[in-house]
Order: C-alpha cells, then structure tokens, then sequence
C-alpha cells in the first residue's frame, strides 16, 4: 500500500502557513481517549509524536482497530462533513503530542480563500480514500480470522 499523503506536508507553504495560525499544540496520555464515533466534530489534529488508534465499535461491548495513525498524520476528518460527528472513535496507544485545529476556525480560512479549501478538500479527500482502503482492509482481515463474527 502506498505511504498515506501527510497532510501539512500536502499543502503549498503559504496555506500551511495560513493553517498553522490556527493552530496549538496539544497532548494525550497513553490510554487517553481522543473522541468518540457520535461525538461532535469540532476540531482536527496532526500527529506531531506517539500513535493513535482508531476504533470501530462492532457490538455494544466490542470495538476493533482499524487504522494506527503516528507522526503527521491527520486524526478526524469529520470536520469537514456535514454534520460533523465523528465516525469512528479515537484513542492515544502512546504519549501522543499534535497540533490541534479548531474546526469553525478552519473553515473561516476556508471561506476567506478558496483555493486554501480546494486544496485542504482535496488533500483530506486523498487521506479518506487511503483510509478507506485500509479500514476495508482491517475489517476483511478480522472477519476472516473470526468467521465473520458467527
């Protein structure tokens, strides 16, 4: 599989730029959850140092990992989409450092300079059609090693 588009990497210098001013750096504990699917998508991340797992709750009392995201990756996407709640929960495997962006803030930018949104939409579309590759991945991996959970 090909290495997943880094997103601040992705952007041109000034509208990583014009990102960055929203920004602020912000860290979790080990174990410490992030978010959770339903939750309210208000902001984003980009993986600065340590792992994050992203979870899909199968049953009431099951969850399982789909994707293990680390340095400059970006954690959430819902965000972006419209009704901004998250679709899979997020939890810190490790020590986790990232920079944090307020979602209403970005989008702002957005409004005020539409190539940085033609260029944030596209990059993060890449991400989720990687993601998506990986998550099917996970999932046909965990039901042939489960015989499809029966």
């Amino acid at each position: 599989m090909p290495t997943p588009l880094r997103l601040l990497h992705a952007l041109s210098a000034e509208h990583r730029e014009r990102l960055m001013t929203v920004a602020r750096e912000v860290s979790f504990p080990a174990d410490g959850r992030i978010f959770e699917a339903g939750g309210t998508a208000d902001r984003f991340w980009v993986v600065r140092s340590g792992t994050v797992s992203l979870h899909q709750r199968v049953t009431d009392a099951r969850r399982i990992s789909v994707a293990t995201l680390g340095p400059g990756d970006l954690l959430g996407w819902s965000w972006l989409f419209r009704p901004h709640t998250w679709d899979f929960g997020a939890e810190a495997f490790s020590p986790v450092r990232a920079y944090e962006f307020d979602a209403t803030a970005v989008r702002g930018l957005c409004e005020a300079d539409p190539a940085l949104e033609l260029a944030l939409t596209r990059t993060v579309g890449a991400i989720l059609a990687h993601r998506l590759e990986t998550t099917r991945a996970a999932l046909i991996e965990h039901y042939a090693q489960h015989g499809g959970g029966h």
